[in-house]
């Protein structure tokens, strides 16, 4: 009785494979078999036509990627594996396609079917439009995330000087870890510029690179800007709600930039983000979770502002763990050749710097740093009449170019100028009580003897 039951089920399950094959032979499109070659055996009359054969006949043979671009049938044929379901681009439109590896009796994989199955596109559609909203949607996310992604790289941050190589040197091993980064310095010195740096070279670099001045948002507006908005969570907000920087920059790093001037209660919140990880938009009672990396920005005092109770202590020592001193244009002058080179050539500027220029550009005091000196050199460029700029060009350009015609029979120097007078007389008279000596001059002027040499160049000063 066993064995009968047993020989049943064989007969119902060779039955089955035949109607199976037959039905989804005759329902579909086209069916092709093939040899552990690859090579076409057999194909339906329907499938031939399809791809501009005659007769089937023609197909026999040949290898199944010339007659169907694009089959993996020699896949399913190697790999042993079937590919149940697929999309086939052929000259008319796309099919769903089906391919099974073939075996015989011991196993081994002798050849391949492939059922194109036509028919049931139709059928297939609401799973085909869900796969094109989702193409859509992915393709609108990655539109997105480039827009927020680093523009900057270490390679940006021109400067071989000692203070640009440590500054560089402490960048790279923050993007390294994960930990707050304080980045500290003078307006128009680059710190942007290594924020974006750090991220890119960050294991967040393919996550979003988000920003926020706390500078240039109103007060009332940060907090929305910052956290987000539940829908309807005051009068004017978005009726869906809208995301906040935080949400906008999860996974990835989140840029305060100017955080010396963000409002105390704002700083409070900020600190249990950092803490705690959570967060809760303006209106709502959901907490939500929070992954970011923070790397702040400040050209402000923070500990002076600790000081005057403009900015909480624990917040302070939460952003402090890797601060970096963005130096100032004046502090690395030996960067100004290459730095004015990169700024002209990013101008799209042929112009380029006489030796004197280049010493006028050395000798200002550069209160608005490398953004300063690139205003400067793009008025030069527009201003100049030549090729090569002289030292008129850029000290028109600085503001401090005096007027040919003057009343006065002795023109009234200009404060640069006077500085410069009054340095130059100062070097003068410590070399020659120093006898010429520059470590003893500079050691009783308290400046270092690098510095000195520096200066002594600048003002064209020739010691003994």
């Amino acid at each position: 009785m066993h064995d009968e039951s047993l020989k049943d089920y064989q007969r119902v399950r060779r039955l089955a494979i035949k109607s199976l094959f037959e039905i989804i032979e005759q329902s579909s499109e086209g069916t092709v078999i093939v040899d552990r070659d690859a090579r076409i055996v057999w194909m339906n009359e329907r499938y031939a036509r399809r791809f501009g054969l005659a007769d089937a006949s023609a197909a026999i043979g040949q290898p199944c990627e010339q007659v169907i671009p694009g089959s993996l049938m020699r896949e399913v044929v190697n790999q042993g594996r079937p590919i149940l379901l697929d999309m086939l681009d052929t000259p008319k439109e796309p099919l769903v396609v089906m391919r099974l590896p073939i075996q015989d009796a011991s196993g081994e994989v002798i050849g391949a079917i492939g059922f194109a199955l036509f028919d049931e596109l139709r059928s297939l559609s609401p799973l085909l439009k869900r796969y094109a909203s989702m193409q859509q949607e992915l393709a609108s996310t990655r539109s997105l995330l480039k827009a927020r992604q680093a523009k900057y790289s270490f390679a940006q941050f021109i400067g071989t000087s000692a203070a640009s190589l440590e500054v560089k040197r402490r960048a790279r091993r923050a993007a390294s870890s994960d930990s707050p980064v304080l980045l500290l310095g003078e307006t128009g010195t680059g710190k942007e510029l290594l924020a974006h740096a750090i991220h890119a070279a960050s294991p967040r670099a393919h996550k979003a690179f988000v920003s926020i001045n706390s500078a240039a948002i109103p007060e009332t507006l940060l907090e929305a800007e910052f956290f987000g908005t539940a829908p309807g969570a005051f009068t004017g907000a978005e009726r869906k709600g809208r995301a906040g920087k935080l949400q906008l920059a999860e996974g990835g790093t989140l840029f305060l930039d100017e955080i010396g001037d963000m409002p105390l209660p704002l700083q409070s919140k900020l600190l249990r983000v950092l803490q705690e990880k959570e967060y809760e938009p303006v209106g709502s009672n959901q907490m939500l979770q929070s992954d970011v990396r923070v790397i702040a920005a400040t050209s402000r005092d923070l500990q002076a502002a600790m000081a005057r109770g403009e900015f909480r202590a624990d917040l302070y020592y939460r952003l402090n763990v890797l601060p970096i001193e963005v130096p100032a244009l004046r502090e690395r002058i030996e960067d100004l050749p290459a730095l004015t080179e990169a700024i002209l050539e990013d101008l799209g500027s042929r112009h380029e710097l006489e030796d004197e220029a280049l010493a006028l550009l050395g000798r200002h005091a550069w209160p608005g740093n490398i953004r300063e000196l690139r205003n400067v050199l793009e008025r030069a460029t527009l201003l100049a009449d030549r090729a090569r700029l002289e030292v008129e060009d850029i000290r028109g350009a600085l503001g401090t170019l005096m007027p040919r015609a003057v009343e006065e029979t002795t023109p009234v120097p200009g404060y640069r100028e006077a500085c410069e007078a009054f340095e130059r007389q100062l070097l003068r008279d410590a070399l020659q009580r120093c006898a010429g000596n520059v470590p003893e001059a500079a050691r009783q002027l308290g400046l270092g003897r690098s510095t000195l040499y520096k200066k002594l160049v600048a003002l064209g000063i020739q010691s003994q």
